[in-house]
């Protein structure tokens, strides 16, 4: 992959001065059109061999274009805060909004290279992570996000003349790193790592463009023009045509089961069970979300429900059991702005708690294949990839040591008309009951349907649904609370 890298191109510097203006124009003139336009973010990562021109090249990019709608991130070593979420937070959150350009100095492909070539990890390893790297990719360009990729290339002779002619001069040498020349020490093997991790991610929505760092003025031009280039063909095409989907239509189970049908709504506890079980189950996760055990897992709980189900109560005896710093509520209603700038798990990345925190999701990432697919806010190819997208979200959580809790509330049609009634008719439960809602139980059956096709998909062996039988709201509280301690209670206990 590197060979055509290594062929000594150059650009002479009269036909560099030629062409720099008009480039320079082109780039800001699509810029503009992009950020007018607020169609698609782009995303640029430049990677590759230490003293290969990278740091050169991103300053460039800020001179020829307009650096308030470029933002530039260069990642080191994970701070505290970094640590304690998935690999991918830190670079979720730097993701550029629709209209803007983010432009990675390190990505998420440093750590695992790295790693590699450390021998910190296995070839099984990085193919793992090069795995979870093309889906992440793909979900990004489904998105609609522009992904450009740079590996800036030097042969071993190449860059041991780079980094001895950098540490020469005195305005250079602070550049040249111990850690850089420790690289070099490990050249052939930062290249065989490389190109397997080239080789694996170089996909049609997101190719890799190998660039020869050799000389300043064509790994300039290179980089810049394939900038234009991909740019204006993004935003000189036509808009897309609705397309035919040729998506396989669910299939029903054979047996007809419906989860939801299944549940037996008729459990009850008495006013006074419930207060003792409460008040132990209460007790249980009080005692456990204060242990020293706990300090080192984060919990995300994911509240999901028909509506009137009863998750506001559930989740007040959660929260009545602990201590308000170590948990924080996070209602999810229609997207802003800003969240619709950007990739749809956005708005639930940015939100992923560090350890010995509780996050508690009132509704969730689950909106898009429930209530965006049933009103038709996503078409479906996006509700339908997003299952995918989710299970590796949850996947990645897990892998962070988070303790994942999912709860799906149910009540019979019957139950939630009684509840709705009620709610119209009591002044301090008015606000709870919107047109909205009356909307929604019209549309029962395709919600059912929706609902069954969720759980079916993305209740895993890692991160299962918990289906909570809501029709007595004592029944669902106690079983909320109980099976949320017994969760953090068998993770703990597998920690130690």
């Amino acid at each position: 992959m590197f060979e055509s890298a290594e062929l000594g191109h150059a650009i002479d510097k009269d036909t560099y001065d030629a062409e720099v203006p008009a480039l320079r124009e082109a780039l800001l003139n699509a810029q503009y059109d992009l950020f007018q336009a607020k169609k698609f973010p782009v995303v640029i990562l430049i990677s590759g061999v230490d003293g290969a021109g990278k740091g050169e090249t991103v300053n460039l990019l800020h001179q020829w274009m307009d650096p308030r709608h470029i933002q530039a991130h260069a990642f080191g070593p994970p701070t505290d805060e970094e640590s304690e979420r998935p690999p991918l937070w830190r670079f979720w959150r730097a993701l550029p909004a629709k209209g803007k350009t983010g432009i990675f100095f390190t990505s998420w492909y440093t750590a695992p290279i790295v790693a590699r070539a450390y021998k910190e990890t296995r070839d099984a390893d990085l193919d793992q992570a090069m795995e979870e790297v093309r889906r992440f990719e793909r979900m990004l360009a489904a998105e609609g996000a522009l992904v450009l990729k740079f590996w800036f290339h030097l042969s071993k002779e190449r860059q041991a003349e780079r980094l001895e002619k950098l540490e020469k001069k005195a305005k250079t040498r602070w550049r040249v790193t111990k850690t850089d020349w420790l690289h070099f020490k490990l050249y052939d093997r930062f290249r065989k790592i490389s190109e397997r991790a080239l080789r694996e991610t170089s996909t049609a929505e997101a190719p890799w463009v190998v660039v020869e760092g050799t000389d300043e003025r064509y790994r300039s031009l290179t980089v810049g023009k394939a900038i234009l280039a991909a740019l204006r063909a993004r935003l000189d095409e036509p808009a897309p045509k609705k397309p035919e989907t040729h998506t396989a239509p669910f299939l029903e189970p054979v047996d007809h089961v419906n989860l939801l049908q299944s549940l037996d709504l008729t459990q009850r506890l008495d006013k006074a069970v419930y207060e003792d079980e409460l008040a132990r189950y209460e007790r249980k996760l009080a005692l456990l979300t204060r242990s020293d055990a706990y300090k080192q897992r984060s919990v995300v709980a994911v509240f999901e429900g028909a509506d009137a189900a009863g998750k506001g109560g559930a989740i007040r005896r959660v929260t009545g059991a602990m201590d308000a710093r170590w948990y924080s509520t996070i209602p999810i209603a229609a997207p802003t702005e800003e969240e619709r700038a950007q990739p749809y798990l956005w708005r639930f990345w940015r939100h992923v708690p560090r350890k010995g925190m509780l996050a508690i999701f009132d509704r969730s990432w689950y909106g898009r294949v429930l209530v965006e697919r049933v009103e038709g806010f996503a078409s479906r190819e996006d509700w339908m990839r997003a299952y995918t997208e989710i299970n590796d979200f949850e996947e990645q959580l897990l892998r962070n040591r988070t303790v994942l809790v999912k709860f799906w509330l149910q009540v019979s049609q019957e139950e939630q008309l009684r509840r709705f009634q009620e709610r119209e008719q009591t002044a301090f439960k008015r606000f709870k009951i919107t047109a909205e809602d009356w909307r929604n139980r019209e549309k029962w059956d395709a919600y059912q349907r929706a609902i069954c096709d969720m759980i079916d998909r993305t209740s895993t062996e890692i991160a299962p649904w918990t289906l909570v039988e809501a029709e007595d709201k004592y029944f669902a509280r106690v079983k909320v609370v109980r099976v949320l301690a017994e969760a953090i209670e068998k993770a703990l206990d597998e920690g130690r």
